[in-house]
């Protein structure tokens, strides 16, 4: 492959490029899923909860290795931090009701990554049924008038706590909020790839010339250390919250097989199948959780790198993975990503929430959902009042025995949603009749 041709023709095989351009282009992927990928461990623990990025880059980069095994190593795709269980680790952290009325947010971050273990179980059920029922059956009761309003509450629900860090220095959350802004719209190539990344480290050398970051952890921190790990811990409370963002979550995935698909000109929905890629993200999660990670997703970043380079070969995305889980081994790099300013973090969220919402709205709108039906106005308001009035009053508790269960305004809404689209007649949505629709999920697209 002559080196004028990289960008313009298809590569399937990055080992006609050789290995110096080979390492060049896995570079390229880790800084497309680096922003995104450590902004969630920083968001989480701005809700008291101290998820480690670290720990979360060691299990992005193995996540990602896992994927690749039970997907036969033929999608191109990187495993990053979920923004999709954001709403759910804020839910975990306010809780404040039976055995979750003392507890510290080390203790509180066990079990909300118990709630993520078990999400990311429900992917392999639904692999299961989606192999031996197909696709078209099982999306019938997850069809975009359920997955859009649930989606869009995760934003909402969050929007809250963008504001708390921005308003501790405006300008600088605008500053945030401004580079990003430009990328998006008017960046060409990697630049609009990586609006996140650019809006955090831009931000950032201004923050440092006014003077505003505090450098010293950064010095205290050893330069090559172990991972934080925490072993999930299991309540049927926790589990309540997070388990019904799977519905969410496994859409966001079903719209980027899709969109890969499209991308590199291979149906990754039939081979190796949504079955595979489904089992591959629900280990990955469940693994990565167990031991003190976030939830993983395929992520629409490195998408839109495949479509800039043109290079399809997995082989490159492995090299991502291998970058990530060096890095994952510093600490004082996990301490430099701890200094970024909460300014800085909540310019970033003012934008990265209200895009999760946005996507919901999209979902519903590329999909045709028509909202002249009764049915479906019935489902979205019964979901948008349940979603946002129940986390407003801290969710519904009650006793099973001595233990008290905590149902969270976004579970609440899922089962709503669920239930009722089963039970109402007129539900006509047929997966795959429409693939922009399908790709319409993606919450790592920007």
């Amino acid at each position: 492959m002559k080196k004028e041709n990289l960008g313009q023709e298809a590569i399937y095989d990055a080992r006609t490029l050789g290995v110096p351009r080979m390492l060049v282009l896995g570079l390229q992927h880790l800084f497309a899923m680096f922003g995104a990928t450590v902004l969630v461990p920083i968001l989480v623990t701005g809700y008291g909860l101290p998820l480690s990025i670290q720990t979360t880059l060691l299990f992005a980069g193995l996540g990602t290795l896992l994927f690749h095994v039970c997907t036969k190593l033929k999608v191109p795709a990187f495993l990053g931090s979920s923004f999709a269980y954001l709403g759910g680790f804020e839910a975990v952290a306010q809780l404040n009701a039976g055995k979750y009325a003392d507890m510290g947010g080390d203790e509180k971050l066990a079990y909300a990554l118990g709630g993520v273990v078990v999400a990311g179980l429900l992917y392999l059920v639904l692999a299961l049924l989606f192999k031996l029922v197909g696709a078209k059956k099982v999306m019938r009761y997850f069809p975009p008038i359920v997955t859009g309003p649930m989606i869009i509450m995760i934003g909402l629900n969050l929007a809250g706590s963008a504001i708390n860090n921005a308003q501790t220095c405006w300008w600088l959350a605008l500053v945030a909020i401004a580079v990003i802004i430009v990328a998006n719209i008017w960046g060409k190539g990697m630049v609009k790839i990586i609006p996140i990344l650019l809006g955090v480290v831009v931000s950032y050398v201004v923050a440092l010339i006014a003077g505003k970051v505090d450098f010293s952890a950064v010095g205290q921190a050893n330069l090559v250390g172990l991972q934080k790990f925490v072993i999930a811990k299991f309540d049927l409370t926790s589990i309540l919250v997070m388990a019904p963002i799977a519905i969410a979550a496994m859409m966001e995935h079903i719209g980027d097989v899709s969109a890969i698909s499209s991308t590199t000109g291979r149906n990754f929905i039939e081979d190796p199948g949504l079955h595979r890629t489904l089992l591959g993200d629900g280990l990955a999660t469940a693994f990565a959780a167990f031991f003190g990670g976030p939830a993983n997703t395929t992520y629409g970043e490195n998408t839109g790198v495949l479509a800039l380079s043109r290079v399809y070969d997995p082989r490159v995305i492995r090299l991502a993975a291998f970058y990530a889980i060096i890095l994952s081994f510093s600490p004082k790099f996990d301490a430099l990503v701890n200094s970024i300013p909460a300014a800085i973090v909540g310019g970033v969220s003012f934008i990265l929430y209200g895009m999760i919402s946005a996507v919901g709205v999209r979902n519903i709108v590329e999909n045709r959902v028509d909202l002249t039906k009764s049915r479906n106005l019935i489902i979205a308001a019964v979901m948008f009042v349940s979603g946002l009035g129940f986390s407003a009053v801290g969710g519904i508790t009650f006793m099973v025995g001595n233990a008290a269960i905590t149902l969270t305004g976004l579970a609440i809404a899922a089962l709503a949603g669920v239930i009722l689209n089963a039970v109402l007649p007129g539900n006509d949505y047929v997966f795959g009749s429409n693939p922009e629709g399908d790709k319409s999920a993606d919450m790592g697209s920007y």
